[in-house]
């Protein structure tokens, strides 16, 4: 296992490259727009200031835009932007997966009072939640699929139904990847929905599974090609357009508008700002990756504070050295939720260890190189 001379991230990471003098291409991307001139960004403003204003509802009878929010720092300052700084009227939709923090589900719930925008947020059945949760984990690993899913269809859901055109999404896709570069200008798609947000699954794999029916899966179908075009739905992403600092952002909006981080640090990574909307996003959910790729929260975190000069890599490496290999507490409140074992969610986990990463020792012990053993 190889990692990146500059951040903390291992090879196997999503969409990574690294290059022969052990450089990522997250980095390598974030070393070709740090170049860029302050010039630069303002073209790219003006660009989706003439992008918005094309989609305005000149007549008043509709929503401007659609901005699937979560309540998280993001959620903030997308709908900053786009409400009161280029004074559209979007819609604020919301996938609610049942299990925000309290803080979390403040943050959502005061969005409408503190931006004053109308706000839709569905809340799927909790028994139906449930079983799904069990299923995603069973089937793909992952507990949050339907977070992943509901996120990626209900917005689009809606903006078909309500003839809304515009999506505006968050962070370039895939940015700690380097996948993208300067000159490209991904949109959301249902390629990506697919492929990248649901892991190649889609609703119709899990009817059958712990008695999931179709009815129960409404909100997780995508429109038709037809839907779309009929509408003409578009998702652009902020990221594309004005320089993205989640760093910056979380500082502006709970000095404005109130948002409230974590009232009680998490198990696996140092951030208290980060994936509020789910008890179990930074933990249990997380941990299931490092047990699949040998890597968490805390190399996501580290390494983009060390590509933005807010940590140095030495720092990096005790974050992911502290953090990464954690079983949180929050792994067990999962478990008493879905009525699964211990036992069986590290038998199931195991099952989903990346031979590439992990292997047994002598005592039968799972191990793999770690970013601070000797090369």
């Amino acid at each position: 296992m190889r990692f990146c001379s500059r951040c903390v991230y291992p090879e196997i990471a999503v969409n990574l490259l690294m290059d022969d003098e052990g450089v990522c291409s997250a980095c390598r991307a974030y070393e070709e727009f740090k170049k860029l001139l302050p010039e630069f960004w303002a073209k790219r403003e003006a660009r989706f200031r003439e992008l918005l204003e094309s989609y305005r509802n000149k007549k008043q009878d509709n929503y401007d835009c659609i901005i699937p929010v979560s309540g998280g720092k993001d959620s903030y300052w997308q709908t900053h932007l786009i409400k009161n700084v280029y004074k559209l009227n979007p819609l604020l939709v919301t996938y609610h997966g049942n299990r925000f923090l309290p803080e979390g589900e403040e943050n959502l719930n005061n969005m409408r009072h503190v931006f004053g925008v109308d706000h839709q947020i569905f809340r799927p059945s909790t028994e139906m939640l449930k079983k799904l949760n069990r299923a995603g984990f069973i089937k793909t690993g992952d507990m949050n699929w339907h977070n992943h899913c509901g996120i990626y269809s209900y917005p689009v859901q809606m903006a078909a139904k309500l003839n809304i055109p515009l999506i505006i999404w968050g962070e370039t896709p895939w940015d700690i990847s380097g996948m993208f570069g300067a000159d490209d200008f991904p949109e959301m798609s249902a390629r990506e929905r697919l492929e990248h947000g649901q892991r190649g699954f889609d609703w119709f794999d899990f009817v059958g599974q712990e008695g999931l029916e179709a009815k129960d899966l409404l909100w997780a179908r995508y429109p038709s090609d037809e839907e779309i075009r009929r509408v003409g739905i578009r998702g652009v992403y902020v990221g594309n357009f004005i320089e993205w600092d989640e760093t910056k952002h979380s500082k502006l909006v709970e000095e404005k508008y109130g948002f409230q981080k974590a009232r009680q640090p998490f198990d696996r990574t140092y951030r208290l700002y980060s994936n509020l909307d789910d008890i179990h996003e930074n933990g249990g959910h997380d941990y299931l990756k490092w047990i699949k790729f040998g890597y968490g929260r805390a190399s996501d975190h580290a390494s983009k504070d060390i590509r933005k000069g807010y940590m140095t890599r030495e720092t990096g490496v005790d974050m992911v050295r502290k953090y990464d290999h954690v079983k949180s507490a929050d792994v067990y409140n999962w478990l008493d939720y879905v009525g699964i074992s211990e036992a069986e969610f590290d038998r199931i986990a195991d099952s989903y260890r990346d031979k590439r990463v992990w292997k047994k020792d002598a005592a039968g012990q799972w191990m793999k190189h770690n970013l601070w053993d000797a090369r």
